[in-house]
């Protein structure tokens, strides 16, 4: 007799009706997503609906609308009562964390904070000013997401670069920029075990700690977050000398304690990551405190977070039906076929709902979950869907971008050198 196969490839999933069909439309949701432009035509050339057509034509509704569609062709199927019954059982809290934390890091304390903070490293980075400031708000500032968690990272290093780099970059810096910051972002969370969505899915039933995190995974995420940040750099050292920067910080002028303030919000929202009673309830007085105080603060990014929570609510809806052919696919390989499976099914499918998927499966190797792992935020990068702090970099920068859209080819072109060397770091390296 033969041997038995190890324990993650014992799976077979047989799909209902209603499951073919989630499969169906999350497939056209894909397809919509690299339509948008499409839809964009049709806002110009059919005015007579044209805010239907430019409202199909925002990334960030698509997955939501998608999910609607859904639900209603559920309750058709099987009954209103059991559509609302899988609505209520699925996990909203990451939609609703990355609202939260995108609109506090977007307010005007935390911009001066984190601004003067970066400043202050270009002070001491031996190259010329704009330079150092790329350098250092695409290689560092991703890796404060370690910390203060992605999706915040990534609020912060697109708002600080939009008016000095973005708004006046070439569509090739932009798209080079747009790629490696989203890889950066996805890869620069892996120091901790609580800050990247895929980590923190299975931190604690893999029992992964901070030492293992950074002695394993996050040395390699930083070697090449650094590596892609100064190859950028010195590629576009021409055009970025070019670029007009103030030597002094564009935020300025908010009373110390209000940024105190503000930044004790921001910890609490990050403590609270897993309560949404809690963070929900912190994020009102946050509200609460900068109606108060309009003096010290510019438009709260309101529009975009609600935009980007209702993107990844419509990926959680339409996500939760896709188990049954995903869960196989990914199981039915090894530690090198997963890895490299993982990086390749993150740009079509959140990066946490590949690990969440792993950790259903009892038995797995330290190297399988180790590709895994890193497979999962390597390809976090490649697409906006594949990562769920990338929907908030994307509704912050859009409008530098020609025509107000970014072209999902060429974010891609520009992510795969980026994905390419965290490649190299996370399989050359000794694990």
């Amino acid at each position: 007799m033969g041997r038995p196969p190890p324990p993650h490839r014992r799976l077979a999933l047989s799909p209902t009706t209603v499951q073919i069909v989630a499969a169906a439309l999350f497939a056209l949701a894909l397809v919509h997503t690299f339509s948008t432009k499409f839809f964009e035509r049709l806002a110009h050339t059919r005015p007579a609906h044209a805010g239907v057509w430019h409202l199909l034509a925002e990334v960030e509704i698509v997955f939501g609308f998608w999910a609607i569609v859904f639900m209603l062709v559920m309750a058709f199927m099987v009954g209103q009562t059991e559509a609302l019954a899988y609505l209520d059982a699925r996990n909203f809290n990451e939609p609703l964390f990355v609202f939260a934390i995108m609109v506090v890091a977007g307010s005007r304390p935390i911009l001066q904070a984190a601004s003067g903070a970066v400043q202050a490293v270009v002070r001491v980075t031996p190259m010329p000013r704009t330079m150092a400031f790329y350098f250092t708000a695409l290689g560092i500032v991703p890796l404060l997401g370690s910390f203060i968690t992605e999706p915040a990272a990534m609020t912060l290093a697109a708002l600080l670069m939009k008016d000095t780099v973005f708004a006046q970059a070439s569509r090739r810096l932009q798209y080079a920029t747009l790629g490696a910051l989203f890889v950066n972002v996805s890869i620069g969370g892996t120091l901790t075990p609580y800050a990247a969505p895929p980590i923190l899915m299975v931190a604690s039933k893999w029992g992964l700690d901070m030492n293992y995190m950074i002695t394993h995974i996050g040395w390699k995420a930083a070697v090449a977050v650094f590596i892609n940040a100064a190859v950028l750099t010195f590629m576009f050292a021409r055009e970025l000398r070019q670029l007009k920067a103030s030597n002094q910080s564009p935020y300025s002028g908010i009373p110390a304690w209000m940024v105190a303030v503000h930044l004790l919000f921001l910890l609490a929202i990050v403590v609270f990551a897993h309560h949404p009673a809690a963070f929900v309830a912190v994020f009102l007085l946050f509200m609460g405190v900068a109606t108060a105080y309009p003096a010290y603060q510019d438009r709260l990014i309101l529009r975009e977070g609600l935009l980007v929570g209702f993107f990844l609510g419509g990926l959680v809806v339409l996500g939760g039906m896709q188990q049954w052919w995903l869960q196989p696919l990914l199981m039915a390989m090894n530690e090198s076929q997963v890895y490299f499976g993982a990086t390749a099914l993150t740009a079509i499918t959140d990066n946490a709902a590949l690990t969440y998927l792993g950790s259903l499966v009892e038995g797995l190797t330290p190297e399988f979950k180790y590709a895994l792992l890193t497979g999962a935020v390597t390809g976090g990068g490649l697409t906006i869907i594949a990562n769920a702090p990338n929907p908030a970099g994307a509704s912050i920068l859009k409008s530098t971008f020609h025509q107000g859209a970014i072209s999902p080819l060429s974010l891609f072109l520009g992510a795969l050198g980026p994905t390419l060397v965290a490649i190299a770091c996370f399989r050359l390296f000794p694990m």
